[in-house]
């Protein structure tokens, strides 16, 4: 989900630092509560996974531009099963900002608005997630329709927010209006695909115990909050 070089440009950027600095913001929040609960190593070692799941997702799966901007299979859901929500956004944060650096300079441009539209939708659905899961309830132990829910909000929170930055930057022209919808329908694959993604690494995690209190993973994934 690259948004293309020159989507938003000028004193409109001024928007994406301040959107992706919030983000960013919360997200350290978020890392002092886990390093509370969990310990600074764990934070560390989960975000390091994150960060090289991120860079895999973006490098090596399968992607393609598609209208104003790239559909990747960002598996934002299943980073935030398996790591927890700060680990999660730190390794969007870098695995993005690496990529950038080392493969898509040309994207470095726009890396707060891509920034904003991997972290806020993540954020979003870690609120979402304790909504919709039960505190009695282990990750491991999720149903499809739980999944769908959580893959379907951060996906389209991702097209929602690439839908802004194009209109944002761009004006609501006819070429925009296509581009965007060209983009939207195209990342609906993601959300067929993803829920499946998270249930079948969970089905992994669930014979891996001797993962459960290593802090290689979320703590909600073998056990009940």
């Amino acid at each position: 989900m690259h948004i293309e070089p020159g989507i938003v440009h000028g004193a409109k950027m001024a928007l994406a630092y301040a959107t992706a600095a919030g983000g960013a913001t919360y997200a350290a929040k978020m890392a002092l509560d886990t390093i509370r609960e969990n310990g600074v190593a764990s934070l560390a070692i989960r975000s390091v996974l994150a960060t090289v799941a991120t860079f895999v997702f973006f490098e090596l799966l399968p992607h393609f531009p598609v209208g104003v901007s790239e559909v990747h299979f960002i598996l934002g859901s299943t980073l935030l099963l398996m790591l927890g929500t700060a680990p999660a956004a730190i390794g969007l944060a870098l695995g993005l900002l690496f990529q950038g650096l080392f493969f898509a300079p040309t994207d470095m441009p726009m890396y707060f608005v891509n920034l904003t539209t991997l972290l806020v939708p993540l954020i979003a659905i870690s609120a979402l997630a304790k909504k919709i899961i039960a505190p009695d309830t282990r990750y491991v132990d999720l149903g499809y329709v739980q999944a769908l829910k959580l893959s379907t909000a951060y996906q389209g929170g991702v097209v929602a927010w690439v839908a802004f930055w194009a209109f944002y930057g761009q004006g609501f022209g006819a070429d925009t209006m296509t581009s965007v919808l060209a983009f939207g329908g195209a990342y609906m694959m993601v959300v067929l695909i993803e829920p499946l993604v998270d249930l079948a690494v969970l089905a992994g995690a669930k014979s891996l115990t001797g993962l459960r209190g290593s802090g290689l993973v979320n703590p909600r994934v073998f056990d009940a909050a």
